[in-house]
C-alpha cells in the first residue's frame, strides 16, 4: 500500500502537504463508501487507491460493498444502460427486487445513522438512502455514469432517491442535472501513478507480459482495454483493426483523406490485443467476451484476452507496448483507461463521449473520433508517423500529470466533505 509521501517525487511536496492539512481538519470524522462490487471496473478500481490514502489523511474511511443476486445486477444493469441513454425495458417486478436488495442490505448497515459521511455510488445502491430516515451526518450520491441524455423512465426511478442526498458528484460538468435540488460536485476521476497498473516497469517485465500472451514483441501494436461491455464498442475495434489490414480507401470525409496523404497508404502489419476483466454487477460481459472472440475469428494476429482479476502489471505492460491504444467507447462514464494509457506515454483514439474529451486532446495528445472510419484514419496516421505519436504521448503524459493523478483526487474528495461540514447550505451567487 503506497504511502502519501511515496507521491512527492512525481507531484512535488505541496501536493502532499495540502492533502494532510485538509485531512488534519476532518480528523475524528467518519466516512464510508458503499458500492456494489470490490473488484472489476472503475468504480472499485478507484475506491481501492482511494479509501487507503483518506484513510493516511485522517478521516476514519470505510468500505462497505452490498450483497445482490443475478436478477438484482441484471436489473441495474439494465437501468445503467438507460441511464446512458440506450433502449431497455424495466418490468414492474424488476423494480421491486431492485428495491428489495437494497432494503434488505440496509437493514445490515445501522451503523450509517451514526457517520459523519456517507458516499453511495452509482444506482446499484441509490435507494439505500430511504432506509435511513435519522442519519446525522451528509449523505453524497457519487455518479459515475453519463447522465447527459438518459432515458426518462430509468432517471424517473433514480430521481426521486438522488434528490434526497445532500450532495452528488459527477465526472465533468455536462453530467450534471438541473432537476436534482441538492448540491452537485464535479471531481474527475483519477490514476494512482506509484501501484501495479501504472508505475515504471523494466523491459524484462515487459517482455515477460508479451510471452505469456504470445504478444509479438516487434510488430506493431493496438490495443484497447478496459470491460468487456457493448458500450465499448470493441467490435468497432475489430473493425479498426481489419481497415487497418488493408490498403488505405478514400474517406467520406474530406479531413482525412487530406491527413491520409501524409502518410504511406498501403496495409499496415500490426497486431491488435483487446484485453479486460468481468466486473461482478456485470452480468452481459462474457456474451460481449463471446462475441468479440467471433468477430476476430482466427486471426494470430488479433488478441481477445479475459484478463483474470488483480492482473494489472499485466495492463500496464500491454498499455506500454502498444503504439496506439484505442477506448473507441460509444458511451462512457469516464474512462480511466484513457489516462492510464497516457500516463504510459501512449497517444489515445478516443470516442468523443462521457468523460474522454476531458483527457484526449484533439491533435495533442490524441484523436476524438465519431466512427469507425475516423478511428481507422487516425490509427493509421499515428503507426505511420512514430515521431509524432511520440511527441502526443509526451503531451499525453503531462496532462495526466497535471489533472489525474490520485493526489489531486483524494484532496477534491476531503474539499467536498469540508464544504459540506463547514457551508451546510447551498452558496447562492449575490
Amino acid at each position: 500500500m503506497a504511502n502519501l509521501r511515496d507521491y512527492e517525487s512525481i507531484t512535488g511536496p505541496e501536493a502532499v502537504n495540502q492533502i494532510l492539512e485538509l485531512g488534519e481538519r476532518l480528523s475524528g470524522s467518519r466516512i464510508v463508501h458503499i458500492s456494489s462490487t470490490r473488484s472489476g471496473g472503475g468504480v472499485a478500481e478507484i475506491l481501492t487507491n482511494l479509501i487507503p490514502l483518506l484513510n493516511q489523511a485522517g478521516p476514519k474511511t470505510e468500505w462497505k460493498v452490498i450483497e445482490g443476486d443475478q436478477e438484482f445486477f441484471k436489473t441495474t444493469k439494465t437501468i445503467h444502460n438507460m441511464l446512458h441513454g440506450t433502449d431497455g425495458q424495466i418490468s414492474r417486478e424488476m423494480i421491486e427486487h431492485y428495491l428489495a436488495v437494497n432494503k434488505r442490505n440496509a437493514s445490515t448497515m445501522e451503523d450509517l445513522n451514526e457517520a459523519d459521511f456517507v458516499v453511495v455510488h452509482d444506482p446499484q445502491v441509490a435507494p439505500l438512502i430511504d432506509h435511513f430516515p435519522r442519519r446525522r451526518g451528509k449523505w453524497i450520491w457519487r455518479c459515475h455514469i453519463d447522465l447527459s441524455s438518459p432515458s426518462i423512465e430509468a432517471w424517473n426511478l433514480i430521481v426521486k432517491f438522488v434528490a434526497q442526498y445532500d450532495a452528488t458528484i459527477f465526472h465533468v460538468e455536462k453530467f450534471a442535472r438541473k432537476d436534482i435540488p441538492n448540491r452537485q460536485f464535479i471531481v474527475p476521476p483519477a490514476i494512482d501513478p506509484v501501484d501495479q497498473k501504472n508505475r515504471e516497469l523494466l523491459k524484462d517485465e515487459i517482455d515477460r507480459v508479451l510471452e505469456k500472451y504470445h504478444i509479438n514483441p516487434r510488430k506493431q501494436m493496438i490495443s484497447q482495454i478496459g470491460r468487456f461491455d457493448r458500450l465499448k464498442d470493441l467490435e468497432g475495434v475489430v473493425d479498426v483493426y481489419h481497415h487497418l489490414r488493408n490498403a488505405r480507401r478514400e474517406y467520406s470525409n474530406p479531413v482525412l483523406n487530406i491527413i491520409s496523404e501524409q502518410v504511406d497508404g498501403r496495409q499496415i502489419d500490426c497486431q491488435l490485443v483487446i484485453a479486460g476483466g468481468l466486473a461482478d454487477d456485470d452480468p452481459d460481459g462474457r456474451e460481449v467476451y463471446r462475441d468479440v472472440l467471433k468477430r476476430t475469428g482466427r486471426d494470430k494476429n488479433a488478441k481477445v484476452v479475459l484478463l483474470p482479476p488483480h492482473a494489472d502489471l499485466d495492463v500496464n505492460a500491454i498499455q506500454r507496448h502498444s503504439n496506439v491504444i484505442l477506448q473507441k467507447s460509444l458511451k462512457e462514464g469516464f474512462a480511466l483507461t484513457v489516462a492510464e494509457a497516457l500516463w504510459k506515454g501512449t497517444p489515445v483514439i478516443g470516442g468523443n463521449t462521457g468523460g474522454i474529451p476531458l483527457q484526449v486532446l484533439h491533435g495533442i495528445d490524441g484523436f476524438l473520433v465519431n466512427n469507425v472510419e475516423e478511428a481507422e484514419a487516425y490509427t493509421r496516421f499515428l503507426l505511420r508517423s512514430p515521431k509524432k505519436a511520440k511527441e502526443m504521448g509526451f503531451a499525453g503524459k503531462e496532462h495526466v500529470r497535471r489533472n489525474f493523478l490520485v493526489t489531486r483526487y483524494v484532496r477534491d474528495h476531503l474539499l467536498v466533505y469540508l464544504t459540506l461540514q463547514q457551508i451546510p447550505g447551498k452558496l447562492v451567487q449575490l
